[in-house]
Formats: C-alpha cells, sequence, structure tokens
C-alpha cells in the first residue's frame, strides 16, 4: 500500500442539520385588533363569557404578563430621572410627554433616546422592548430589578462593543427572533429575507388562553351549536389542547417556551407532537453538564423529560396551578402529594425539620441563576450524587451548599447515611459515554438497551455514538431509525453522516414520509448530497416533498446568523457555491465573531481553487479566535496544498498543541512527515494519535499500513487485530491482511 496523500480533510463534508437553539438573550409597533384575528382565533375575552375563573386565574399570572403596552400601571422601573452605569456606559431612565425614555449608547456608539414600547416579563426582573430599524424591536441590557427596586446589568462585567452581535442592538437582544414568540399569542415573525425587515404580528399581545390550548373558533362553534345544547360532548372540546391530556401531550404544549429548542414551523403549535413544533435540544454540553444537569439557560423541558416523575405520567399540572402559574401547595406538601411521609423526615433527609435544607427541592431540585437575579430549578429530580462529582467533576446539591466541604466529604456522608450502593440512574452510563474513552460505545449501547432509560438520553446516546466511527454505532443509529420516538428517529438521522451513505441511503429514505415534521426535515437533509440514482425510484418524490419542507426549514431561520449558517451549509452539501458563499457572507455580517462561517468558507474557496483567499479568512479566523485549534490544522492542510511543507508542519504542531479533538490532524501529520521521508516521526504521530483517540479505525488502518511498509509486520498485527475487534466489516480489514501477509513472506 502507498502512503496516503495529504488531503484537505473534510473540505465541503456532508454534515447533519444543525439544531438552531433559542434563548432569551433577551419596528414598527405591531398591534392587532380583534378585526384582523387570524382564522381560527378568538382572543381571551371571548373565553372569558364562560371560563369566568380561569380568566381571573390568568390576569394573575406571569403569563399574562409576559408583555404588555407600556403604561403607568405596567412599567415597574424607576423612569424618575434615575441613571445606572455599567460596563463604562451610562443609561439614563427618564419620562417626555407621558412616555417612557431610555437614553443609552446606541448601535453607532452613541448615547441615542429610545421610547420604551412595551414592557417584558414582571418579577424577579422586568425588561423593556424599544423600536429599531427595519421592524425590530429590542430588549436594552439593562433591566428592573423588581426584587430589590434596582436597575442593575444582567452580565455585569461584559463590556460588549457596539456593531457586535452580542450587543443589546444587535441579534441576540432582538424581540422578533429571539423572544417574541414565548411572549405574544400566535406570533408570527413575518421576516423578509430580501430586505432584512420584519412584520410582526400577533393574535394578543400577550401569553393568553389560546396560547396553550390552541385556536379556539371551533370549541365556540361547538358550544354555540344544537349538539352541545342536547347535551352531547366530545373529547378535546374541538381544541387542540383540551381536558384530560396525558404528561406527553400536555408537555407539549409547554415546550414552545420552556424549553431550548429551535423553530420547525412558523406556526407556534402546530400539533401536539413536539417535533412537528420545534426540535428541543439535548441534555449535553455545553448546555448541560454531562450528566444532563442544568447549566446554561435551557428552561424546563430538557430536564423533566429526564426525570423519573415524567416516565411515571407526572403532569407538570400535578405541580402547577395551570392558570395562574402558582406551586399547588408550599414546601415538602406539594410533594407530599404523591410521596409517602416518611421521605419528609429527619430520619430521610438528616437535616433539621422546618429548615431550607430538609426541602426536598433544597436537595432534588438545585438551583441556578440566570439572567443576574432570575433562580430556577433543575427539573431532572434527580438524588444528589457526589460520587459522580469525585469522578466527573459534575455537580451536587450537597457542595452546592456546604461550599466548605469537598466532593468525597459529601459523598462519604451519603455513604454514612444511605448506604454503599446508589439506586441505578442513566448518569451512570451518560457520564463515561460522553468521554473520548475506549469505553464509551459499551456505555451508550447500554443506555439504548434499557427501557427505563428516558428516550431524550436515547437521543444523546445516538448523537455520541455518531462521533465513534465503528460498526455497532451504525447499527445502533440504524436501529434508531426505528424507535417509537421522533427525536430518537431525528438524532439518528443526523448521526448517519458520520458513515458511508451505501450503509443506510436505503434505511433513512424510508423515513422521508415519517409522520413528524422534523424527522422528514432531517430525512431530506442527510439525503440531500446523495444523488438521485442513490435513491430508489419511489423513494424520489418523498424526497422532493421533504425536500421542499426542508428549505422553508432552513429559510424561516434566516434571520439569525445561526440560521444563515444552516443555510450556508446546507448549500454547501448540495454543491450551490455561490448560494453557500452569500450565506456564509450574510452570517458574518450578522455575526463578526461567527467563526465557523470562516472555517467553511475557507473551505469552500480551497474547494474553487481560491487558496489564498481561504489563507486570508483563516487569518482573519486567527485574529478573532487564536485559541481554536481548527485554525492552524486547516492552514496547515492549505500550506500542504501550496507545497509550503515548513509552514504546515508548524502549523500541524499548533493544532496539536491546543488538542485538536480529530483524529484526521495524526493521519495528515503523518502523511507529511512520510513525504519528507521521515517514517520514525511517522510512526510516532500516528502513535501520539491513538493515545488520544484510541477507538479511531483511520488511525489503526494507517498504523498497520506503516509499519508494515516499514517492515515491522508483528507489530502491525497488533494494530490490525484492534482493527478487525472494533470493525470486523470494515473493507480495509481484509485489503490489509493481504497486505501485512506479503510483507512477512
Amino acid at each position: 500500500m502507498r502512503p496516503r496523500p495529504l488531503l484537505f480533510a473534510a473540505a465541503l463534508a456532508a454534515t447533519a442539520l444543525p439544531a438552531l437553539l433559542g434563548g432569551c438573550e433577551g419596528n414598527a409597533e405591531v398591534e392587532a385588533s380583534t378585526a384582523a384575528l387570524p382564522e381560527g382565533h378568538v382572543g381571551p375575552e371571548t373565553c372569558r363569557g364562560c371560563h369566568a375563573q380561569e380568566y381571573a386565574d390568568w390576569t394573575e399570572s406571569h403569563h399574562f404578563r409576559a408583555m404588555m403596552p407600556a403604561t403607568d400601571s405596567t412599567v415597574l422601573g424607576d423612569f424618575n430621572d434615575a441613571t445606572f452605569t455599567a460596563d463604562g456606559v451610562t443609561s439614563h431612565f427618564f419620562r417626555r410627554e407621558g412616555k417612557y425614555v431610555i437614553r443609552t449608547e446606541g448601535a453607532d456608539g452613541s448615547q441615542q433616546d429610545f421610547e420604551v414600547k412595551y414592557t417584558f416579563g414582571f418579577t424577579p426582573l422586568q425588561q423593556y422592548l424599544v423600536e429599531a430599524p427595519g421592524g425590530r424591536m429590542q430588549v436594552p441590557r439593562v433591566s428592573w430589578d423588581t426584587e430589590q427596586g434596582r436597575w442593575f446589568h444582567q452580565y455585569a462585567g461584559e463590556t460588549i462593543p457596539h456593531g457586535d452581535w452580542l450587543h443589546w442592538t444587535g441579534g441576540a437582544q432582538n424581540w422578533n427572533a429571539m423572544c417574541a414568540t414565548c411572549h405574544s399569542t400566535d406570533l408570527r415573525r413575518g421576516y423578509d429575507e430580501v430586505t432584512d425587515s420584519y412584520t410582526t404580528t400577533w393574535e394578543h399581545v400577550t401569553v393568553s388562553c389560546e396560547s396553550c390550548h390552541g385556536p379556539g373558533a371551533a370549541h365556540v362553534a361547538w358550544v354555540q351549536g344544537e349538539a352541545y345544547r342536547r347535551g352531547e360532548r366530545e373529547e378535546g372540546s374541538h381544541l387542540l389542547a383540551g381536558n384530560g391530556l396525558d404528561n406527553e401531550r400536555l408537555a407539549a404544549t409547554c415546550v414552545r417556551c420552556h424549553a431550548r429548542r429551535s423553530e420547525v414551523s412558523a406556526i407556534p403549535l402546530a400539533s401536539l407532537e413536539v417535533l412537528d413544533n420545534y426540535i428541543p435540544a439535548l441534555p449535553m454540553p455545553e448546555l448541560y453538564h454531562a450528566d444532563g444537569q442544568i447549566l446554561d439557560e435551557v428552561y424546563v423541558y430538557g430536564s423533566f423529560t429526564q426525570s423519573l416523575m415524567y416516565r411515571r405520567d407526572v403532569k407538570c399540572t400535578d405541580c402547577h396551578q395551570p392558570h395562574t402559574n402558582a406551586l399547588r401547595f408550599d414546601g415538602n406538601a406539594l410533594c407530599r402529594q404523591c410521596h409517602e411521609p416518611e421521605y419528609d423526615s429527619e430520619a430521610h433527609t438528616f437535616h433539621a425539620a422546618g429548615t431550607e435544607a430538609s426541602l426536598c427541592t433544597s436537595c432534588h431540585m438545585p438551583t441556578r441563576t440566570y439572567m443576574g437575579n432570575d433562580v430556577r430549578h433543575d427539573h431532572s429530580f434527580r438524588v444528589p450524587r457526589p460520587d459522580l462529582s469525585v469522578e466527573y467533576g459534575t455537580p451536587n446539591a450537597c457542595t452546592a451548599c456546604h461550599t466548605d466541604q469537598s466532593d468525597a466529604w459529601a459523598a462519604k456522608a451519603v455513604e454514612r447515611w444511605y448506604g454503599p450502593e446508589r439506586p441505578p440512574h442513566f448518569a451512570d452510563h451518560l457520564l463515561p459515554g460522553s468521554r473520548p474513552d475506549p469505553s464509551a460505545v459499551d456505555h451508550l449501547l447500554a443506555l439504548l438497551g434499557d427501557t427505563a432509560t428516558p428516550r431524550i438520553v436515547q437521543a444523546t446516546a445516538l448523537r455520541y455514538l455518531s462521533d465513534l466511527p465503528e460498526e455497532r454505532s451504525l447499527e445502533a443509529l440504524r436501529a434508531g431509525l426505528q424507535h417509537p420516538d421522533a427525536q430518537v428517529r431525528h438524532e439518528a438521522l443526523a448521526g448517519l453522516v458520520n458513515f458511508p451513505p451505501e450503509r443506510w441511503t436505503t434505511a433513512a429514505a424510508k423515513l422521508l414520509d415519517d409522520p413528524v415534521r422534523a424527522v422528514r426535515i432531517q430525512a431530506a437533509s442527510v439525503l440531500s448530497a446523495v444523488p438521485d440514482q442513490g435513491l430508489a425510484q419511489d423513494r424520489v418524490p418523498a424526497f422532493r416533498t421533504a425536500y421542499d419542507e426542508l428549505l422553508k426549514y432552513l429559510h424561516y431561520q434566516a434571520d439569525l446568523s445561526t440560521g444563515a449558517l444552516m443555510l450556508a451549509d446546507h448549500y454547501t452539501r448540495v454543491g450551490e457555491l455561490e448560494q453557500a458563499e452569500h450565506h456564509y457572507r450574510r452570517t458574518l455580517k450578522m455575526d463578526r465573531q461567527a467563526n465557523y462561517a470562516r472555517l467553511q468558507l475557507s473551505r469552500l474557496y480551497n474547494a474553487q481553487g481560491r487558496n489564498p483567499e481561504a489563507l486570508a479568512v483563516l487569518d482573519e479566523a486567527s485574529m478573532v479566535d487564536p485559541e481554536n485549534a481548527r485554525i492552524p490544522y486547516d492552514k496547515a492542510l492549505l500550506y500542504a496544498e501550496l507545497d509550503r511543507m515548513d509552514d504546515a508542519l508548524n502549523a500541524f504542531t499548533e493544532a496539536d498543541r491546543l488538542k485538536l479533538e480529530s483524529d484526521r490532524l495524526y493521519v495528515n501529520l503523518s502523511a507529511l512527515h512520510q513525504q519528507q521521508g521521515n517514517s520514525e516521526a511517522s510512526v510516532q504521530a500516528l502513535s501520539r494519535g491513538l493515545q488520544r483517540f484510541p477507538r479511531s479505525l483511520d488511525l489503526l488502518a494507517e498504523m498497520t499500513a506503516l509499519l508494515a511498509r516499514e517492515g515491522r509486520p508483528r507489530e502491525a498485527r497488533t494494530h490490525l487485530q484492534r482493527l478487525r475487534d472494533l470493525a470486523p466489516q470494515d473493507p480495509r480489514v481484509a485489503e490489509l491482511e493481504e497486505f501485512v501477509r506479503r510483507v512477512e513472506r
């Protein structure tokens, strides 16, 4: 076998459709009147006629105050000539002609006056919306702390320059794209990609009845009809979400706002199948800790669906009043609705009764603070595991309170109180499965093989397996295509792109007409780079239909920098490179820190033979993020193509120093040493790679071939056997076996 040539690896590679995960980072005025209500909606005043108590409860809720016109009764902040200074910017809050005005740094860095049009939220903080060009509304960073009665900066210490995506005038604080869907009823963003402007509309300014129940016109018509007067009743009452929903369908009405998720459709609540409407984020770093505990602002759904409570059919409304949003009971009485009294005792808690430490939530629902002062509970309802903290560095409720003690101290206390054995939990497998370790596949397969594993965790296991390219991973992904849960099927599809298309195209094509929208879209995405002849003829019409859905989904995200990036990656994948370049440039116009777009743009230029431009883009990327290991790696590949081998070697060395998470670094570094005639350095490069990626099939195959060429067949056989154990059907096994035998002769 001849040495492998140096390649610009992964240039324009097919990639899975990324999830666009919206968080609350947070023009014309866009009012809606009853006369202009969307078809099917009736408005909360109509509901009030029959549901007076529910209406009254709703007016006491956070939902009612999610977004309101700025008036004397809704504005809570101090606008009596108040000032606040943070990170070098002074903001002035005052009244003018009855209006509320904020004077602060604008998009160009100068002090400007902004009239407050709406309040956003109620407590523990209230934010304010101001108008911006192009139908936009923006959320200034300075917020009102309703608990302490003061102005404050949610992210004090972060000096964000004007023009940055994170500046309050930028995309991160844009109401239309980042916040609006969750604070109004039946909101339609109305983004025009050509003019880069919005015509955003809503049915009702705040979160009202039809936000959760769906359009009410059919329900009202039924109630006013003859059948109802005759006493006939129908399940669901002609509402999308009526009474009697199970916990899964009820959670589907909450996921719109109480989840970190991407939007699949412009219709906020198209059905009670979650993935018809949204794609929830998986419990993975950087959003969650590796065991699934909350880290970033992920809201509730992704945690609750991990919990044993969810698997036992506990509903959101078992604890929360649906219309007031208040808890049904205070303290441990809430938990005693279901749990035995013995759990509310010192014999169980080992803390004095009546103290905060004895609350069930203190141990089983630890908190994190978001947006500066908003304390939120983790809803995965897990037993504290300081023993896992010792091994993996995950947080636990014990040392969150006992900050002067160690995780080891807490683990010993738990063992002393409750015995040496811990109840089985999916984290026992998810944590080692999340690490680049030889045993990861075994742990992830254990999660998939256990029916007690939460489905969102099984979907996460498939995501991890997709990055472990061995036969068992592919088998698990193919099996996942037939899973009853839509998110598991979605992740199984996404993971297939890391494996040869001929191994999965037929199986994936069956999901082009899946009953769930996000699954169809993902199927079209992974198959979009497969030529028509790669599909069975009877699957081509289904592909075209699903592909149309994919394009609608992608262009619906076009007002976000991440959405522009998704469009660019898609057009790269299907070979429409002019469109791809356009959307990479759009991404960088929206967010100049979006270095992934520069990396992809560089690869696109390389594919077009525009290597000087590719290097220039990478130089820009280095200035933005000098610690990004991918940048010197891509530079090295370009230098090699330009026959600048010394520069290539230096860049590879820098990527190695920065710990690039890719086995391709060592494959290409080895190839460079071989081209320079340094076989021993080539072996050392592969050895270093196998220390970091011991299950890499490419590294094992390269090492086998290299050692055989160097006349070291015994060492070659060691690596060949490892390759055979990991991937017995890999075609390289037979080829390398024959090569090693020839050397042995």
